[in-house]
C-alpha cells in the first residue's frame, strides 16, 4: 500500500480511519497524499475484515483544499496528475460506505469529498467553500453534478460558481452533510455510525449504496469532463494570474 507520512491509516474493528495530518499546511493535499489515499481506500475495498471507511482531518481543520504549490507546478505544465485524478475516479467506485468527520475549514476538494460520502458529521464551527472560479478554475470531483441533484441548482450555483460560505448548518439544510455535531463528539459519534454499517449484512448495504447512487456512468463522464476543463484553465493567463495574486496575498499576511 502507497504511504504518504501526513495521510494516517489505521483500523479500529471493521472501520479503516484514513485521517489528514498536515495540520501546519492546514491539510492542503499534495499529489503524494492523493495517491495514499487512493491506495487506502482501495485496499480497503479489497479487505473482507473491513466494513467501512472513515475520512478525518484535525481540529480546526477538514482540509484547506489542493497543496497550492501543486497548483503552481500544475499551472506550469497544464497538467492535473494521474494521482488526482486516480482518486477522484475511485470516490464513486467504492461499494463500502464511507462516513466523513469535519471540524473547521473544508475548501475545495475538502468539500467536494463529502458529496462522495454516505454521511458527513460537522461541528458548528466548520465551514464549506469551494472558491474554484475565484482561481479561474472548475468545479471538480464531479461536484457540477451532484452538487445540482442534492442542492437544488441557485445553491449549487452559489456554491461552485459564486464561492459562497456555506456554515455546518446552512450545509446540512443543503443535503451537503447529514448532521451537525458538538467538537468533542465529533469523532466518536462518526466512528459510531461507520462502526454501525460495518456490522450490517455487507453485501446487501454494498446494492442499497450503488441503488441510491444510480448515475455512476454519468458521474464518471461529468468527472472526466471537468478535469478537462480544469485542466485548460490550468494553462490559461486567468489562472496563472488569479494563483500569482493569491500567493502575493498569502505573503502579504
Amino acid at each position: 500500500m502507497q504511504t504518504d507520512p501526513h495521510i494516517q491509516v489505521s483500523r479500529e474493528g471493521a472501520v479503516q480511519s484514513i485521517r489528514f495530518d498536515r495540520a501546519d499546511k492546514k491539510n492542503a493535499i499534495t499529489r503524494t497524499m492523493y495517491a495514499a489515499m487512493t491506495s487506502a481506500l482501495r485496499h480497503g475495498e479489497a479487505d473482507d475484515a473491513i466494513g467501512a471507511h472513515l475520512i478525518l482531518g484535525q481540529p480546526g481543520v477538514f482540509s484547506s483544499g489542493n497543496d497550492m504549490q501543486d497548483f503552481m507546478a500544475f499551472a506550469m505544465s497544464g497538467e492535473m496528475g494521474n494521482e488526482v485524478l486516480e482518486f477522484l475516479h475511485t470516490l464513486p467506485d467504492l461499494k463500502k460506505p464511507v462516513v466523513s468527520a469535519v471540524d473547521g475549514l473544508a475548501i475545495g476538494i475538502g468539500t467536494t469529498i463529502h458529496m462522495h460520502c454516505d454521511l458527513t458529521f460537522a461541528t458548528p464551527r466548520s465551514l464549506f467553500k469551494t472558491p474554484f472560479v475565484d482561481l479561474a478554475l472548475v468545479p471538480e470531483a464531479g461536484s457540477s453534478l451532484l452538487a445540482p441533484a442534492s442542492m437544488g441548482y441557485q445553491r449549487a450555483f452559489a456554491m461552485l460558481a459564486m464561492g459562497e460560505d456555506f456554515s455546518a448548518e446552512a450545509a446540512r439544510e443543503a443535503g451537503l452533510i447529514y448532521k451537525v455535531v458538538d467538537e468533542a463528539n465529533l469523532e466518536a459519534e462518526a466512528f459510531a455510525a461507520a462502526a454501525n454499517l460495518a456490522a450490517r449484512p455487507p453485501v446487501a448495504l454494498s446494492i442499497a449504496k450503488q441503488l441510491l447512487k444510480s448515475n455512476k456512468d454519468g458521474l464518471a463522464a461529468r468527472i472526466d469532463e471537468e478535469a478537462m476543463h480544469f485542466e485548460a484553465q490550468l494553462k490559461s493567463e486567468e489562472a496563472k494570474a488569479a494563483f500569482m495574486a493569491f500567493m502575493a496575498r498569502k505573503k502579504a499576511h
